[in-house]
């Protein structure tokens, strides 16, 4: 996927250009177009390949013109000289639809007046739009070979105020851009910002901030999300959309049908290969786009039986003919579009993949080793910390809460603690916490008055001699009855195998996994990764010109990023949407994430400092990378600290190219506009923290470089790629919970009894909404056939400059050395968190994969 040639068959066809002979002292140069007619995805304009030929008829055709960098438009003027236009010729002759690229040959006249081209016009006179990925001048006088790379939806030229200008592949510091080719850096970043106003349309090529105001809607009403102290939030894409007629602080919503037409800039849409990608797995899931359907359903019907029942929903599929619920929603949409996921006899639905964790083992995820191993190596692997005191303390205001501290007491723990006592245990990093009690606690009255039922948690774990983890302590918390000015009602439970206590140990487990479940899709995966990356590609966007070193540096890390987000706002985190129908805080999701957001702080996504920032690390000169991992064998960080410092190094050696001293990039207008809007507008609610880096020397910028990086590809691959592998089997990672823990002396308990797994499963995330959340995780731990991954770029030639380049090339050679080590560590079966119990090796942060559900690999962006 490094180059042009690699990614697809082209279609050559040979052109020829409609000019005169040329004038004494003019050369023909040969070039290269290479772009992508639109094709049969767009439903809507089936017939633009047609019309486009009948325009090239009547003269209305493409045309290209070079813009010198040496040689001005007139004496006096600071604007490149413009040359002659150049026809693209014969378009009529590849009408047929297709996804693939199409090469046209191409000749442009040139003269010592035109010199060096910096920049180039590209006029579309059809009636539809196509994408121009790249064009190559083969061999300029005195200059060679030129590139300019595109990658960007040229619409008909009616659509612009202002001509399309691209630029040569060479980056200029804003102080060192030819004057001539300026006015055009600085105008096309003026058309890229916008003027604020109006409702957007595809051809609209403007990046602009927005409240998060578009997820609900009269029936759905939800607060609004940024802009207020009370919920604070990153922004999103402007879209322009009017406002509710009800509220006009609310911006209207798309129909359902149409989500796929909410507004992002075109050249952030996903590109049409993916779109078919993720149209085709998308109508395997199709259902659960019919949320309005799912809240009028009799749940009656709605329960797993047994494990076997479960079991069942891998490879034989659920009946839509035979269940009533699956029946109504098959009514609700055409059959046909069902056909790609139903069985041969047309009554199979949700014929999902075997999760690799019931794959050797049917049993293994519930062992308790488990439950500890996937804390260091499962899909939220940023949660666990170092515990410092004993028992753990509450932050969460006295005056409103109470007491919130935990009633663990050293006779919960000591006999499990090796022959430590508490402090002994402490003091030698012994034990760990998995809290989710700060977070959950003030939402749990709210989310408990749903038919959702669920607990504050704390989990206790001891660090064994192997490098494992042993749960020692689960404690459920719930608000006091008589209100919350009387603190927490907390209740202890301790591991035991057997008999009831082990049916309510498994049950203590499984309000933990609900817990870290919701905080992971929530915070872990999309707030720390979607949402708080949208700021900067859009800031990227409207105040780094393409020409700029960083601008090319980070582009490829914000792929698919809007879109991926713009989808989600429309069905996955919207009121009413998917995410509340499926994730234990239900209508309170997006607004928990808003308070969790208040402690967002941009310097602490650096893996190294969250790693020691959770006691998981201390600083130690004598280690690998100046860390030392209290857990040896945490899988995430080792394999992270290779990843982490392997962008570290590259980042430091692309920067260091342009930026020779700590005053050029204070001195960098383009770069200081970008990080002020990034701080004031893209993460306006955090303007005042005093953490964030002044962007005054070269380790600010190439820190922040770093983990904007990490943020967008390591961290979303680690959170993301592995859902299906362990959350694919839902009693492995549940979502919600609906009833509270049996008590003694109760109907429950006797139940609970007499059918354990019974209990268990009517406790857990019922049978549709488990249908549902597991169609949508298959579908978002997919990589795409057109997915690239870190150390990877769409064109070789992204950059002119080799230092680049050729440091570019060591990065990725260091990605396959990591591969391999992780490969060796996998196989060590001394580290007994790099598989466990389930037989599932840490590959999460392995960087290339082949494309499906893979289970590895580290995209440049969170594209997904």
């Amino acid at each position: 996927m490094q180059g042009t040639s690699q990614q697809s068959e082209r279609l050559i066809a040979n052109m020829f250009v409609k000019t005169v002979m040329p004038e004494d002292g003019k050369t023909m140069m040969k070039g290269k177009v290479v772009l992508k007619k639109k094709n049969v995805l767009d439903v809507n304009d089936i017939g633009a390949s047609v019309l486009d030929g009948v325009h090239e008829l009547f003269g209305q055709n493409i045309s290209f013109q070079l813009i010198s960098a040496s040689h001005p438009e007139s004496e006096g003027k600071l604007r490149g000289k413009v040359g002659n236009p150049t026809i693209l010729e014969d378009w009529s002759t590849t009408t047929q639809l297709s996804v693939k690229d199409l090469e046209y040959g191409v000749k442009f006249e040139w003269n010592a007046e035109i010199g060096l081209p910096g920049a180039l016009v590209v006029k579309n006179n059809h009636h539809s739009e196509f994408f121009l990925k790249t064009l190559t001048l083969e061999d300029v006088p005195d200059y060679g070979q030129i590139h300019f790379v595109c990658n960007s939806w040229v619409y008909p030229s009616k659509r612009y105020e202002k001509e399309r200008v691209f630029f040569s592949n060479k980056a200029y510091l804003p102080s060192e851009t030819p004057e001539l080719i300026l006015p055009y850096r600085q105008e096309e970043l003026i058309i890229l910002r916008g003027n604020g106003s109006g409702e957007l349309q595809e051809w609209d090529r403007v990046y602009d901030y927005a409240f998060y105001n578009d997820l609900g809607d009269p029936d759905n009403e939800r607060p609004v999300l940024g802009g207020s102290s009370e919920y604070p939030y990153p922004r999103r894409g402007r879209t322009g959309r009017p406002p509710t007629e009800t509220d006009p602080k609310t911006e209207s919503r798309l129909p359902l049908l149409r989500s796929l037409d909410i507004y992002v800039p075109k050249d952030e849409r996903f590109t049409q290969l993916k779109l078919s990608d993720f149209l085709g797995y998308g109508f395997k899931s199709i259902f659960q786009f019919l949320v309005s359907e799912v809240q009028a359903l009799d749940t009656t019907y709605d329960e797993f039986d047994s494990f076997d029942d479960v079991f069942k929903t891998y490879g034989g599929g659920i009946s839509l003919l035979k269940n009533p619920l699956l029946e109504k929603i098959r009514k609700s949409i055409p059959f046909e579009l069902l056909k790609d996921f139903s069985q041969t006899d047309g009554e199979g639905l949700a014929k999902l993949p075997l999760p690799k964790v019931i794959e050797e083992d049917k049993s293994a995820w519930r062992t308790d080793e488990e439950f500890a191993r996937e804390m260091l190596a499962g899909v939220n692997p940023i949660g666990i910390r170092l515990l410092k005191e004993f028992p753990p303390t509450s932050k969460l205001d006295f005056k409103v809460y109470d007491n919130q501290n935990s009633s663990i007491k050293p006779s919960h723990i000591e006999a499990n603690l090796d022959g430590l006592n508490i402090e002994e245990a402490i003091k030698a990093n012994k034990l760990f916490i998995l809290d989710h009690h700060d977070s959950l606690m003030p939402y749990v009255r709210l989310i408990n008055a749903t038919s959702t039922k669920i607990y504050a948690t704390r989990t206790l774990l001891f660090l064994q001699k192997d490098g494992t983890l042993k749960p020692l302590v689960i404690e459920l918390s719930l608000p006091h009855p008589q209100g919350n000015q009387f603190g927490a009602v907390n209740k202890v439970y301790t591991p035991a195998e057997h008999g009831v206590e082990g049916s309510i140990w498994q049950l203590a487990k499984a309000y933990v996994a609900v817990n870290d479940s919701g905080v992971h899709q929530l915070i872990s995966h999309w707030l720390n990764t979607h949402c708080v990356i949208e700021p900067f590609v859009i800031a990227t966007n409207r105040q780094l010109s393409v020409l700029h070193p960083i601008h090319k540096l980070l582009h490829p890390h914000f792929r698919d990023t809007m879109n991926i987000n713009a989808f989600a706002r429309q069905i996955l985190i919207n009121g009413g949407g998917i995410l509340e129908q499926t994730v234990f805080p239900g209508r309170y999701a997006m607004e928990l994430s808003s308070v969790i957001y208040k402690d967002w702080v941009f310097p602490d996504q650096a893996l190294p400092v969250d790693l020691v920032k959770r006691g998981m690390a201390i600083e130690d000169s004598s280690s690998p990378h100046g860390l030392r991992l209290l857990i040896e064998d945490y899988p995430y960080a080792v394999d992270g600290l290779e990843i982490w410092f392997a962008i570290k190094t590259w980042v430091n050696d692309y920067c260091r190219f342009y930026y020779k001293s700590d005053e050029m990039v204070h001195n960098d207008t383009e770069l200081q506009s970008w990080w002020k809007e990034v701080r004031e507008e893209g993460h306006g609610d955090k303007k005042n923290e005093t953490w964030w880096p002044e962007m005054h020397t070269f380790q600010d910028l190439a820190d922040s470089c770093t983990t904007i990086i990490w943020s967008a590809s390591a961290l979303h691959a680690a959170v993301n790629f592995g859902q299906y592998a362990y959350a694919g089997f839902l009693p492995n990672r549940p979502t919600l919970s609906r009833r509270l823990m049996p008590e003694p002396n109760t109907p429950e308990y006797d139940e609970l009894k007499e059918n354990p797994d019974g209990v268990f499963l009517k406790t857990i995330t019922a049978q549709l909404q488990a249908l549902i959340g597991v169609s949508l995780i298959e579908l978002l731990s997919r990589h795409t056939s057109d997915e690239v991954y870190l150390g990877q770029r769409e064109s070789q030639e992204w950059t002119k400059d080799s230092v680049p380049l050729e440091a570019f090339e060591m990065f990725g050679k260091k990605l396959m050395n990591i591969e391999e080590r992780i490969v060796k560590r996998n196989n060590d079966e001394t580290l007994k968190n790099r598989v466990g119990p389930v037989k599932i090796p840490y590959t999460l942060l392995y960087p290339s994969s082949k494309e499906g559900l893979t289970g590895m690999g580290i995209p440049n962006s969170v594209s997904t």
